[in-house]
């Protein structure tokens, strides 16, 4: 009798199993983030698509640094903070999407500080208007009142007419309306509020920034 056949040993099998093996990884451990998360991409777009939601959006990413004349938006006249080039490429990122994905904007209201302003601007939300409400008083976290926080709650209750309702603000307005999760919101993430028509809401998902592009 001859030798028994063997199969060929073929170097890149390791590697290719290797590699499949990762691949599988890698995909149970996105499922497993947006199982976390509570919401997939598709529902959190599904909601935002049939309206009634209230997004509250933390302003885009703006640095502490004292700006000079040459370096402030020609609209910046007070040289406040304003965004920088990531906080303004992530704005219109978050505009583009919310366009491309034809999810309905109705009121749209935002800070008066500059970064929150610009922030609705750059994502090209048309008709914001500026409420002292949701602004931090030109003093952080010492300046936002418990009034101010009774507010943002009571806005996030209702139910929009037309649209989702969004509202621009800033970490410590969110941070004393929100305990719960406000403080951890990070800069230009949304969160998706449902009003539940008996004066309270849900937190019915989440928004990093970073995510618009590929939601879109």
């Amino acid at each position: 009798m001859g030798a028994p056949f063997k199969y060929p040993y073929d170097r890149r099998m390791p590697r290719i199993r290797l590699t499949l093996g990762a691949s599988v990884a890698v995909a149970l451990l996105t499922g497993l983030s947006l199982a976390a998360q509570g919401q997939a991409p598709d529902s959190r777009v599904a909601q935002l698509r049939q309206g009634g939601y209230v997004l509250v959006v933390r302003h885009g990413h703006s640095p502490r640094t004292q700006l000079t004349k040459e370096q402030a938006q020609p609209d910046n006249t007070t040289l406040e903070r304003q965004l920088d080039e990531t906080g303004r490429r992530d704005a219109a990122a978050m505009g583009d999407a919310l366009r491309a994905l034809k999810v309905p904007i109705g009121t749209v209201l935002t800070s008066p500080a500059y970064r929150a302003r610009e922030t609705a601007a750059v994502a090209k939300l048309t008709g914001a208007k500026p409420v002292d409400e949701l602004g931090d008083n030109g003093q952080s976290m010492q300046g936002v009142t418990e009034a101010q926080a009774a507010w943002l709650r009571a806005r996030a209750s209702e139910r929009p007419a037309v649209g989702n309702t969004v509202l621009v603000t800033h970490q410590p307005n969110l941070t004393r309306a929100f305990p719960d999760w406000g403080a951890s919101l990070d800069e230009g993430e949304m969160a998706i509020l449902r009003p539940d028509g008996k004066g309270g809401f849900t937190l019915a998902g989440r928004i990093p920034i970073a995510e618009w592009p590929r939601l879109r």
